[in-house]
């Protein structure tokens, strides 16, 4: 576990690293560049960079917390990419399961093998179950989230690659929205995000524009219209 600079969770918990490109989002992963750099540091754990690797010997690590926490499970993965065997995305939500004290973030663009194993994973209140949608190409990733029996449904729609004119969030409980960062950060459109703002106002789903990216995201900041939109699950 480690403490995590993003704004909408407190730590991470990775029992596997690594992932291959799935979708639109994927084109300028941060995963992939921040492994590349843990491994030129000499960091055993991103010996094998990128490729998907399981790290079984850190499964029960959140047995060892002691204080309640809000952890982003596998910030440098995706639980439920295709060579994730069955059984170690079953014992991984077993793990949360068994630890009610802590709030387990999980995000995956994997919707439907999500959709797929649901109905074998016991979704206990502590677990919220979110996927990425960049673009509306995969707007289908809200059904595959819906299907599921988790507590807290969430959006991370990051990095937002074009308008979402008409998100279904009749069963969501919480909306993230962000542009993408780094050299060759693609552009946001404020207008893209005003809509989804409004969206969620009008459906009651709480709203958090997490950054609007770009080369130097701390210049270009978090404003939307001179305010901050922070909001969070009150589940």
């Amino acid at each position: 576990m480690s403490k995590s600079k993003i704004e909408w969770t407190g730590s991470t918990w990775n029992p596997t690293t690594g992932c291959t490109k799935f979708s639109l989002g994927c084109q300028n992963c941060y995963a992939f560049s921040m492994a590349r750099r843990l491994k030129a540091m000499g960091i055993e754990k991103y010996a094998n960079g990128f490729d998907l690797t399981l790290h079984p010997s850190e499964l029960n690590e959140p047995l060892n917390w002691r204080k309640p926490r809000t952890v982003f499970v596998n910030s440098m993965s995706d639980l439920f990419h295709e060579d994730i065997p069955e059984s170690f995305i079953l014992d991984t939500f077993k793990v949360m399961n068994q630890n009610p004290m802590h709030t387990f973030q999980v995000l995956t663009k994997r919707a439907e093998r999500l959709a797929e194993l649901s109905d074998k994973i016991i979704w206990t209140k502590n677990i919220w179950m979110g996927v990425t949608i960049e673009s509306s190409d995969y707007l289908s990733r809200i059904e595959c989230l819906n299907y599921t029996e988790a507590f807290v449904k969430f959006l991370s729609l990051e990095p937002l690659l074009g308008p979402l004119s008409n998100l279904n969030l009749s069963k969501i409980d919480w909306v993230i929205v962000g542009g993408e960062s780094g050299p060759k950060a693609r552009p946001i459109s404020e207008e893209w995000v005003l809509e989804i703002k409004d969206q969620c106002q009008i459906a009651g789903v709480p709203f958090f524009f997490k950054q609007w990216g770009g080369k130097n995201k701390k210049k270009t900041g978090k404003l939307l219209q001179g305010e901050i939109y922070c909001e969070m699950p009150s589940i």
